[in-house]
């Protein structure tokens, strides 16, 4: 058995007792938890002072990170934004723009739908009050002359406006030829007469006016 051996087998023996038989004084009850306080790795004793220092880093880093720091900051960038922000910032609008012209467009056109669907209603009135001119009963300062005015003046307020006249060309998106009549007379087709009037609602045909055409013969 070698020497290395001997020592690991062989017991290790403590004085506990706590009066020195040698000198006779009192020793000292810490002297045991020094030596296994010395007997430990560096490490162990290194790492509290690790971490006191690393707690103490970063203290000092939130310490240095202030309201202000960030409010400065954000300042900052508004006052001189970043590339991306600006790019950003330019899509956003760009966007915005576009859906107010679209909501804007939309919005038009459901209130032209709106007032149409009302006025398609009235159309067959206005007819009656057409023939009746014809006929002479809206002359003078009679009741229904009165009525008559102020309903077509309601209808033009609306956006309502009639076309078709005796003389003016011939338009197939605006006008319905009812009847056609060769003619000396004219060198390209012709309304000769309206038998229906037609009406626009701002740019929208609302009706088509009824005619006869002269065409040349």
């Amino acid at each position: 058995m070698t020497d290395e051996n001997r020592n690991q087998d062989e017991p290790i023996i403590r004085d506990k007792r706590r009066i020195d038989p040698e000198t006779g004084e009192v020793r000292q009850p810490q002297a045991e938890g020094a030596d296994a306080a010395a007997s430990a790795s560096p490490e162990a004793a290194d790492a509290p002072a690790a971490d006191a220092d690393a707690a103490e880093a970063g203290t000092v880093d939130e310490a240095e990170l202030t309201v202000d720091d960030i409010l400065n900051a954000a300042q900052a960038e508004v006052e001189d934004p970043s590339a991306e922000h600006l790019a950003d910032l330019k899509r956003v609008t760009a966007e915005y723009a576009n859906y107010r012209k679209r909501t804007e467009a939309n919005r038009e056109v459901e209130r032209e739908r709106a007032i149409g669907a009302t006025v398609a209603v009235l159309l067959p009135v206005l007819d009656d009050l057409d023939r009746a001119e014809k006929h002479g009963d809206l002359e003078g300062d009679t009741p229904f002359a009165t009525i008559a005015a102020k309903l077509r003046a309601s209808v033009e307020k609306l956006g309502l406006a009639k076309f078709g006249e005796v003389g003016e060309p011939f338009d197939p998106q605006r006008h319905e030829a009812i009847f056609q009549q060769p003619s000396d007379e004219v060198e390209v087709d012709t309304v000769a007469d309206v038998v229906e009037t037609g009406y626009l609602l701002g740019g929208t045909l609302l009706r088509a006016a009824k005619v006869v055409v002269k065409t040349p013969a």
